[in-house]
């Protein structure tokens, strides 16, 4: 990957914690999704949460934006201790999300699906949309503005008017992050953005997301499988296995821990790891 953070420059400095996970543990039924897991997310910087298939990182996004409610744990965003974690409450304090798999629609057109994203945003009524009264006008006109700002900034002013479906799957995944950007979080959550993309496609995802970041000065944090994404843009990384945090730490830090290098070999816990694999290990993660 050509694209690295410390070649690209900040417009804001990384501040303290926006949110705080404290002992999140998450079950569904006698199954442990999420074991007393701890970190926290600074603001203005870019947080990667990795870890094998399995370990339980979609489920800690499900937890940030209120889809999931933890059993035991305490959640703080700005200080503030959270209780009853919803989506839309999520959205009202300023998150926003992607995920895994698209969820445009696909018969609407790129700058349709974009203003969407600006519906918690909007305060008209039914009535004043439908009889175009003053303060729907101005509305539509605001909200316009913001979304055909996001549009050039994602370099899509071509395909605006294009029905989102008739689209390769690069540019889906880039109208996706401009909806999420449409509600103009302070964090946004991104999982696996590029998935299934070529190399090309993940430069210039890598490239968008340091932009937003330097640009709008929003927190991210990133579930991502491609390590060298994840060590050549993030800021801190958290490692998760099986539920447990096993690694926290810049990108040096965790290339040199030996609990990741073993999780990603696919070590078992009851046997010592091999000493002649811990330089795959490291090639892995370094990759």
């Amino acid at each position: 990957m050509t694209v690295q953070l410390h070649d690209h420059p900040r417009g804001y400095a990384i501040g303290g914690p926006i949110i705080q996970m404290q002992d999140i543990s998450l079950s569904f039924g006698g199954v442990k999704a999420l074991t007393k897991i701890s970190f926290d997310v600074n603001e203005h910087e870019i947080r990667a949460i990795i870890g094998p298939n399995g370990a339980g990182k979609s489920s800690m996004l499900n937890v940030i934006n209120g889809v999931y409610r933890p059993q035991e744990g305490q959640y703080t965003f700005r200080g503030e201790k959270i209780t009853g974690m919803t989506p839309r409450r999520a959205a009202h304090m300023g998150v926003s999300r992607t995920f895994q798999n698209i969820a445009l629609f696909k018969g609407m057109s790129v700058l349709d699906n974009i203003l969407a994203g600006r519906n918690m945003k909007m305060h008209a009524n039914f009535l004043e949309v439908a009889f175009h009264l003053p303060r729907a006008r101005r509305e539509e006109t605001e909200h316009r503005e913001v979304v055909e700002e996001i549009i050039e900034f994602l370099e899509i002013e071509h395909i605006r008017k294009t029905p989102v479906g008739r689209l390769p799957y690069g540019l889906q995944k880039r109208v996706e992050l401009g909806r999420a950007l449409a509600a103009q979080p302070d964090v946004l959550l991104l999982d696996e953005p590029m998935a299934g993309m070529n190399i090309e496609e993940k430069q210039d995802m890598c490239r968008f997301i340091l932009d937003v970041n330097d640009h709008y000065g929003t927190t991210i944090v990133l579930i991502e499988h491609d390590m060298g994404v994840v060590m050549d843009i993030s800021d801190r990384v958290v490692v998760l296995d099986y539920g447990k945090k096993i690694g926290d730490g810049t990108p040096a830090e965790v290339r040199a821990n030996q609990a990741v290098i073993d999780a990603y070999l696919g070590v078992p816990h009851d046997e010592p790891p091999a000493a002649a694999n811990d330089a795959t290990g490291k090639d892995l993660l370094a990759a």
